[in-house]
């Protein structure tokens, strides 16, 4: 019938530009992998991975009674620790280039408006989770280590897992880096409509209690990190409803500037 469409034609040019995406993609994750590895291999002849684990365990071995070291109870951890240490440095190094890569993918997608509102979420919440992290490891660190050993009874020695404080140390990270991004998910729930500004203002006292929630239920069972975790949250969602303000303000689509307008 010549009234029915032809389905062949409808999908007529659409295999190519399917298959060039998939190019580009596979070429800017070559360029990622690229990345990592040449940070990683930097990082390998300096300062090396030994060193790395050794800046990492120094919060820790800072509050160990003199004498007391950290331990391997698997043969292969000496070894295989330290590389993973340095292989999630080498993608902390190399994140810039990662989130360019991604930012280049995604960008010829995007119109204008749209463009000026992911480019400064993606840095800044770059900014913020490196912030959360250096937050974790400069001071909650050194607070809550030494707060464990105040309590530490004088009968046991204390001589940690280098696994063990990997995986500690790993989900401490992720949860102050994660909670340093609490301005992103206010402004882009704010600048998506989900919740209005007048929303967010009037859920501060839950938000409140919520952090104190989430800290108690993600840190140590210890007061010092979570009043860490808890009260930067409360404060970066402050920060938050100020900022989604700003951003809903300079990242209109023309169609809503003109309606407002008119």
């Amino acid at each position: 019938m010549s009234g029915t469409p032809d389905k062949e034609d409808e999908l007529a040019g659409t295999e190519q530009p399917f298959v060039s995406h998939l190019v580009e993609l596979r070429d800017r994750l070559i360029r990622v992998v690229f990345a990592v590895g040449i940070a990683f291999g930097v990082l390998c002849l300096w300062p090396g991975p030994a060193a790395m684990y050794d800046l990492l365990a120094a919060p820790l071995v800072a509050t160990l009674p003199k004498g007391a070291t950290l331990i391997a109870t698997n043969v292969i951890s000496p070894f295989i620790v330290p590389l993973k240490i340095t292989l999630l440095a080498a993608f902390m190094v190399a994140l810039p280039v990662v989130l360019y890569q991604l930012w280049a993918f995604v960008a010829p997608g995007l119109y204008s408006h749209e463009k000026r509102l992911v480019l400064p979420l993606v840095v800044s919440s770059t900014l913020l989770f490196f912030a959360g992290v250096a937050f974790c490891y400069f001071f909650v660190f050194g607070q809550v280590f030494a707060f464990i050993q105040g309590f530490a009874p004088k009968s046991i020695t204390a001589a940690p897992d280098i696994e063990a404080y990997l995986g500690f140390v790993l989900t401490m990270f992720i949860a102050f880096g994660a909670a340093f991004e609490v301005p992103i998910a206010v402004i882009v729930l704010a600048r998506m409509g989900i919740v209005s500004i007048e929303k967010l203002k009037e859920f501060r006292g839950y938000f409140i209690v919520l952090a104190f929630i989430i800290a108690a239920i993600i840190t140590p069972p210890d007061v010092v990190s979570q009043l860490a975790l808890a009260i930067p949250m409360c404060i970066l969602y402050e920060v938050g409803i100020w900022a989604a303000q700003i951003f809903i303000k300079h990242t209109k689509a023309p169609e809503e500037e003109a309606s407002k307008t008119a």
